[in-house]
């Protein structure tokens, strides 16, 4: 199934994909989504997140668009790097080929070869990963230049494939307030430049902040050579994991299903769904938790962070009130009046030196007055500088990733990334193993000795100096079975202190809720 979009961006493709393939998924197929996204980027890995929102990292290590996350929270299945194929990627492994002589004698072009290459990156998903159903959406919108070689392989992989193959197209029917009408007619246009690149949606998604009503249903049918019944409305909504049981009401599945010629393996049972639904429905009482970070203006830079706390947050009978707080407006003389207000705080990662003094005086208010907080990646470093500053004594205490001269060095370069230069995909990335200490607060979280978290980070925390942590009250409760690297470090003495190295965001679900945010968020809301 491939799922283009037309109009605007940020419509929701990744959304009605990852519905879609829920739905699928409760009738009994084994389904995964794949993200094309048109730059030139290998990977987002570099990109800034004003650019493209939050950098995804899968459990085999790839760096990947945000839109991965939402698959995985939605099919509460693993992705990998298959799932995510960038324009730079394919250019790049064509260029590779061509140098090695594979293409001896030939012009390389963008069609056959680019466009052969974007199909056996597609039809990889369901020869090696032997999926019954992979969802392909392409990022961007109809008509966008970069996108095109895109367009035009998935239009020859339809012809290809025949009955196996559809497409769905997302669109926008905006509201024009002052005449208080709908408007199809750019919903028109777009499925227009669609068919001008050989391509006939056999489904329509329209996006609108209002309802569409039959008559306008019909019209767009009409006028885009679609099935009235394959027109379906996608409105606003206040949480997006309502979406799969709207698409479910309207027979999206059912449509698709019918399109492929699908046989129904069994009947669709969402019940666990609707129950985390109607958990979130019947939460009152909110738990107000602060996210500190320099990222805060595109809440899509802490994606999956939110999503995490908002599932911690349903499951503990709450709403999460989350406050996005920029660190470098948190200063020793406006913290308490910014953070006193919340239950629980969450220093969020990052790079670099902007923003870092911000999240350790947030990461010490926490310390001091006791409450529930959480340092994921950077957070937990400028958590432990927090601690060697004011707990310590050691006042210039730094990461070498800020200041290389400091004295005191308590997070310091990896071993085997001292020598790398390159940025893109050169990080320690991906799952590792982390042995948790008996008796710890980690170990109580997670309730077993051995666990698998996500990593994405040069920097760690400096061991050397592990003996005079432990001795102030800070211990390291989760290392590296393999290579000694510090994971977590907690206070046991407070109420909930707790920092990773690793990012425990990636892996929580809808489903799946991940125990460390669970049981933040319960201290959070304790008396």
């Amino acid at each position: 199934m491939f799922v283009t979009g037309g109009v605007a961006s940020s419509l929701g493709k990744g959304i009605i994909s990852a519905s879609l393939a829920k739905l699928l998924q409760s009738r009994g197929y084994n389904v995964t989504i794949q993200k094309l996204d048109p730059y030139l980027n290998i990977d987002p890995g570099t990109l800034n997140p004003y650019e493209h929102g939050e950098c995804y990292v899968t459990e085999d290590g790839a760096e990947t668009d945000l839109d991965l996350g939402h698959y995985e929270r939605f099919l509460n299945v693993r992705t990998s790097q298959d799932n995510n194929v960038t324009t730079g990627r394919i250019y790049k492994s064509v260029i590779e080929k061509e140098r090695r002589g594979d293409y001896l004698g030939k012009t390389v072009q963008i069609v056959p070869h680019i466009t052969d290459e974007i199909k056996r990156r597609i039809m990889l998903m369901g020869t090696h990963h032997k999926y019954d159903v992979v969802i392909t959406e392409i990022g961007g919108t109809v008509g966008d230049i970069e996108s095109l070689p895109f367009i035009e392989a998935v239009r020859q992989l339809k012809w290809e494939l025949g009955r196996n193959a559809m497409f769905i197209h997302l669109t926008l029917v905006p509201y024009l307030s002052a005449s208080k009408e709908l408007k199809t007619k750019p919903t028109q246009h777009s499925v227009k430049a669609l068919q001008e690149e050989g391509i006939q949606p056999d489904i329509l998604v329209l996006r609108s902040e209002q309802d569409i009503n039959e008559s306008i249903r019909k019209k767009v049918a009409l006028f885009c050579n679609v099935d009235p019944d394959a027109v379906i409305q996608s409105v606003d909504v206040d949480s997006i994991y309502k979406v799969p049981i709207l698409m479910q009401q309207q027979h999206l599945d059912e449509i698709a299903m019918r399109k492929l010629n699908l046989p129904g393996h069994h009947d669709s049972d969402m019940s666990s769904w609707v129950a985390f639904l109607d958990k979130m429905a019947e939460a009152t009482e909110t738990v107000r938790i602060g996210l500190v970070g320099k990222y805060v203006e595109l809440p899509d830079a802490y994606k999956s962070i939110i999503e995490a706390v908002n599932h911690a947050a349903t499951y503990n009978g709450r709403k999460a009130k989350i406050e996005l707080i920029h660190s470098e407006n948190v200063t020793n003389e406006n913290v308490a009046e910014k953070l006193s207000n919340l239950q629980g705080i969450i220093v969020a990662p990052g790079f670099g030196n902007r923003g870092t003094e911000g999240k350790i005086i947030a990461a010490r208010y926490a310390r001091e007055n006791n409450i529930p907080f959480i340092g994921i990646c950077l957070g937990m470093q400028m958590a432990v500088v927090e601690f060697a500053r004011n707990v310590l004594g050691w006042d210039k205490a730094n990461s070498t990733e800020m200041d290389h001269a400091t004295k005191y060095p308590v997070i310091d370069i990896m071993e085997d990334q001292k020598n790398i230069t390159n940025k893109g995909g050169t990080m320690r990335l991906g799952g590792y193993d982390c042995q948790l200490k008996p008796g710890s607060k980690a170990y109580e979280i997670y309730g077993k000795p051995v666990v698998r978290e996500r990593h994405r980070h040069r920097y760690e925390y400096n061991s050397n100096f592990i003996k005079e942590y432990e001795a102030a009250g800070m211990v390291a409760s989760g290392t590296n079975p393999d290579t000694g690297l510090v994971e977590i470090m907690e206070i046991p003495s407070h109420k909930f202190y707790l920092c990773c190295q690793f990012h425990p965001e990636y892996s929580s679900t809808v489903l799946t809720p991940h125990p460390l945010f669970l049981s933040f968020v319960k201290a959070a809301i304790s008396e």
